[in-house]
């Protein structure tokens, strides 16, 4: 279809995406590689760092996408959520431990999970099935696209203060915290003014925040979900894996870049193919991808495969994001949609909270425990995936 011919909606949320992700990419890409190099914290911290931040998210996508459905509201609920990630990032500036760095990403997440359950009720609401693939893989690109920008800034600023070092210094990271505090509030002042509510008033009746109430197709795609995810840890170990393999900041920054460019050229396309072919089939390919790409991050042995494999990587995303949010709204009603993104989102998220700390803790281990090494989380995960796929099938 011509993209052109979407909704207006759907190009503002598609701008405030791509303009926070300008703003957050150049920071927390190099999140992993801050917490390790200048904090001095443990695989296992960092793999708790993001299963907190992201468990946090998580039980507020719920709520919030309740809420939106009770309000029959989206619009104010996401701009909300936007500001709290907006106003939390300039305290980076004096964050200087891992208690303090934690309880900044908390307030971040605890922002994406106010926001993202209404912003993705209000992209299904404004458009008719028909272009809801298209609808969604263009806010995934525009989105890709923001974080392109944002690590191509971090690579010019990295090239700049540091050169080719191995670590990341604290001063180019604040640097960068600085520079991405003005797109962060350009994405919210977009929002406000560009977007507009699709739902009618509130009736009174109350939907339940439940799974009751949905089609069992829907309630297998939440349990197929949190299979693949348990096995999805944060991205954070595919930055310390490269690194672990000799990679320079530099060429880590390079990759994810490349990664982002391949994961915003594929969204859109994915999404209008998912229109014409069907979801599961799209889905089902990406994850397969996936799988074959863990697998490649465990037998890796050098620095320039993982690179390789992290630009494949980029079309498992192209692939799977805005195709999954499309297929949840084919599985529930208008009167739903808040409540079903929530609970999806809730369902990523807060298995991605174990996801996390086992992968640090087969990595590198906890306590008495020693781990398995940098491989055996990748195989988890490569695993889980290929399970995942096959149990897809059956939807």
């Amino acid at each position: 279809m011509n993209l052109r011919k979407l909704p207006r909606n759907v190009w503002v949320v598609t701008a405030t995406s791509f303009l926070t992700d300008i703003s957050s990419e150049m920071i927390f890409s190099l999140f992993p590689l801050y917490l390790a190099n200048v904090l001095g914290a443990k695989t296992s911290v960092i793999g708790l760092i993001d299963g907190l931040a992201e468990m946090t998210a998580s039980i507020l996508k719920l709520f919030s996408g309740w809420l939106s459905d009770k309000l029959r509201s989206r619009k104010w609920l996401t701009v909300t959520g936007y500001s709290l990630s907006t106003i939390s990032k300039p305290f980076l500036l004096i964050a200087n431990t891992w208690g303090a760095v934690l309880a900044i990403r908390l307030a971040d997440r605890m922002g994406k999970g106010i926001r993202t359950a209404p912003r993705d009720a209000l992209v299904a609401d404004s458009v008719d099935e028909s272009q809801r693939g298209a609808a969604f893989g263009l806010h995934r690109a525009g989105d890709t696209a923001g974080a392109a920008i944002g690590l191509l800034v971090a690579l010019v600023v990295v090239a700049i203060t540091q050169r080719a070092g191995l670590t990341l210094s604290a001063n180019t990271f604040r640097i960068l915290v600085g520079i991405s505090i003005t797109p962060a509030i350009i994405a919210v002042i977009v929002l406000a003014v560009g977007a507009k509510e699709v739902l009618g008033k509130a009736d009174g009746k109350l939907p339940k925040l439940s799974l009751a109430g949905f089609d069992r197709r829907f309630r297998f795609l939440l349990f197929i979900i949190v299979l693949f995810t348990l096995g999805n840890s944060s991205d954070a170990f595919l930055v310390l894996r490269a690194q672990n393999l000799g990679a320079t900041v530099l060429a880590i920054m390079a990759m994810i870049l490349t990664f982002n460019i391949v994961y915003a050229v594929i969204s859109s396309p994915a999404g209008r193919l998912s229109d014409r072919i069907g979801r599961k089939r799209v889905i089902i390919a990406g994850w397969i991808v996936y799988g074959i790409v863990y697998l490649g991050f465990a037998l890796a042995g050098a620095g320039w495969q993982v690179f390789g494999l992290y630009i494949v990587y980029g079309l498992y995303y192209g692939l799977t994001e805005g195709t999954a949010k499309a297929l949840v709204a084919d599985l529930v009603s208008k009167e739903q949609r808040g409540t079903a993104y929530g609970l999806y989102n809730a369902a990523v998220g807060l298995t991605a909270f174990p996801a996390s700390f086992i992968a640090g803790v087969l990595w590198q281990g906890i306590g008495a425990f020693s781990g398995f090494g940098p491989s055996a989380p990748f195989l988890f995960g490569s695993t889980m995936a290929l399970i995942a796929a096959m149990l897809l099938a059956f939807l």
